[in-house]
């Protein structure tokens, strides 16, 4: 039976080292991961951002007091008099 893929490995065996340049290989190489790892890193941060903006305002919600409009005045006038 024939295989391509078994075929093509075989040629990239057979091929000299001489062709190909291991210092561009890995330079692509160690840019990607470099991009990738940054991806990762700036999630994470805005992540943790997140989580803190969320912690500061349960925390600051129990201390808010609740405002009304009314004046003092019509505050202390009862209704039922």
């Amino acid at each position: 039976m024939h295989d391509p893929f078994e075929e093509s490995l075989r040629d990239l065996l057979k091929t000299s080292s001489s062709d190909h340049d291991d210092g561009a290989a890995l330079g692509r190489v160690l840019k990607t991961a470099n991009r990738q790892v940054g991806a990762g890193d700036l999630f994470s941060l805005l992540g943790h951002w997140a989580e803190a903006l969320m912690i500061a305002l349960n925390n600051g919600s129990a201390h808010t007091a609740p405002v009304s409009r009314r004046t003092a005045t019509s505050r202390s006038v009862d209704k039922a008099d």
